[in-house]
C-alpha cells in the first residue's frame, strides 16, 4: 500500500487476468492509537502512506479502467473513530476521517461516470490481527472477543461474513443508487455524526 510500482503492478496484474478492473476495496492499515506527545513525524507520516496514499494510488490506478468499462464501485475501509474521535486515538482517527472525506470528494468527483464510493465505518470484528493479539498474549480469542463484546451496544463483536457482506451489497446492482456514504458496521458502538 505504500509503494505506487508495486500497486500499479498489482493493478496490472488484475487487468490483464480479468480485462479491467471492477469493483476496488481499499482495505488496509492497522490501529495506531496513541497520545499526541507519542507520536513523532515518521510515526504519523507512516499511518498517513499507508491508510490515505494507499487509497490514493489505489483509487487513482483504477478509476480509468472503471470510466473505460462503464463505471464501478469503490469501497473504503474506515472506522467510527474517523466520525468521532476519542482521546489518544491517533493517528488512527485523523488518517480514518481523511478517508471518509476521500470518499466523499471521489464520490461526488465520479458520480457521472458511474463510479459509486462508499466507505464502511467499521467497528470491533473478529479478524486474525485479534487472534494475533490474543496469541501474543497467551490468552484465548473467544475471551478477548467476550471482552470486547462487553463495550457494543449489541454486546458482541461483529463477524467477517457481516463485513463482507456489506461490502458485496454496496459493489451490486442492489446498492446502485448508495454513493458518498459512510455506514458503520460497529453493532451501535460510534456514535451517528
Amino acid at each position: 500500500m505504500t509503494s505506487s510500482s508495486d500497486i500499479d503492478r498489482f493493478i496490472d496484474a488484475v487487468t490483464a487476468e480479468f480485462g479491467g478492473v471492477d469493483i476496488l476495496v481499499n482495505n488496509a492499515g492497522a490501529s495506531a492509537a496513541q497520545g499526541l506527545e507519542a507520536l513523532d513525524d515518521d510515526a504519523w507520516l507512516a499511518d498517513i502512506q499507508l491508510k490515505v496514499m494507499g487509497a490514493v494510488r489505489f483509487c487513482r490506478g483504477v478509476v480509468p479502467s472503471m470510466r473505460e468499462r462503464g463505471g464501478g464501485a469503490i469501497v473504503n475501509a474506515t472506522i467510527g473513530g474517523g466520525k468521532a474521535a476519542p482521546a489518544r486515538a491517533l493517528p488512527t482517527s485523523v488518517t480514518r476521517a481523511a478517508g471518509i472525506n476521500l470518499t466523499k470528494s471521489l464520490a461526488n468527483e465520479l458520480a457521472a461516470d458511474s463510479i459509486r464510493v462508499n466507505t464502511i465505518c467499521i467497528g470491533l470484528i473478529k479478524s486474525e490481527q485479534w487472534v494475533r493479539r490474543a496469541a501474543n498474549q497467551g490468552v484465548d480469542v473467544e475471551s478477548v472477543y467476550e471482552a470486547m463484546g462487553k463495550r457494543v451496544p449489541l454486546g458482541r463483536v461483529g463477524e467477517a461474513e457481516e463485513y463482507a457482506d456489506l461490502i458485496a451489497f454496496l459493489v451490486s446492482e442492489r446498492g446502485a443508487y448508495i454513493t458518498g456514504t459512510a455506514i458503520n458496521l460497529d453493532g451501535g458502538l460510534c456514535p451517528v455524526v
